[in-house]
């Protein structure tokens, strides 16, 4: 399977490459950071570039809904999307992102890839009852 060995090589480079934050709380701030920069990218993108737009309101839940009528009637509040400047921003951002989730991964001796299946199973298993 690709995805394994892309997610397997992508882990070793990761080990490789931490080599200055190697310290856990290092890898904890960078990762924090980098969630920070991910939400800033996104901000960004609404309130500078204007080709993304939020419009969030109340979700329209009902006890009389189905979860499958809830899912059809809940909206992601995002309009429009992401120009190609601020695309590449928000993917550079969600690519250190990963960096840092991974290099967590690392530190604490787990497999992102691992990770990843248990959840997928989870969810497949679950479906709509998985509702986190």
């Amino acid at each position: 399977m690709k995805e394994v060995a892309d997610c397997t090589r992508f882990q070793q480079k990761v080990e490789e490459f931490l080599i200055r934050h190697r310290s856990i709380l290092d890898v904890l701030s960078k990762y924090q950071e980098s969630n920070a920069r991910v939400n800033r990218s996104v901000i960004k993108a609404v309130t500078n570039c204007g080709f993304l737009k939020i419009r969030a309101e109340r979700q329209p839940f009902s006890p009389e809904l189905s979860l499958v009528e809830i899912s059809e009637h809940t909206r992601t509040h995002v309009e429009g999307a992401l120009c190609e400047y601020c695309r590449e921003v928000v993917e550079t951002e969600l690519g250190n992102n990963l960096f840092y989730l991974e290099a967590l991964c690392n530190l604490l001796d787990s497999d992102l890839l691992a990770i990843l299946e248990r959840e997928y199973d989870k969810v497949s298993t679950l479906g709509k009852f998985n509702l986190s």
